[in-house]
């Protein structure tokens, strides 16, 4: 499921989120927190206080998907920052569902060119 979601932006909701919200709690957040569109082609994702359980939404065509992971043990590495929201990549966001930091130190980085000469 989540290979399907490579190509949209991912949000990443920071500091901590009552997970307790369905779909409807967290598309208005989305859209008065953060002050982004909830029905656009990105991805916006959770996480509780704890640290171990994600909650993506997205809308798909004619409704929303809420996905959640959660983890038995350790936490993820989510970024504390107060209440806004961050843009990260696709690999990034595997990366924490992996368990690893966003902020990878040895990764290489993404390269882009417009010309081979």
């Amino acid at each position: 499921m989540l290979g399907e979601l490579t190509n949209r932006q991912v949000y990443l909701a920071c500091g901590a989120t009552d997970l307790r919200r369905g779909i409807n709690g967290l598309a208005v957040l989305v859209k008065e927190q953060f002050e982004l569109d909830p029905f656009s082609s990105c991805l916006f994702v959770f996480c509780n206080r704890k640290r171990d359980k994600i909650k993506c939404l997205f809308w798909d065509v004619n409704g929303f998907w809420l996905l959640q992971r959660q983890i038995e043990k350790g936490k993820f590495d989510w970024p504390q920052d107060g209440n806004e929201a961050m843009t990260i990549s696709y690999r990034q966001l595997r990366w924490l569902m992996d368990g690893l930091s966003i902020r990878q130190n040895k990764a290489f980085r993404e390269l882009t060119y417009s010309t081979i000469l």
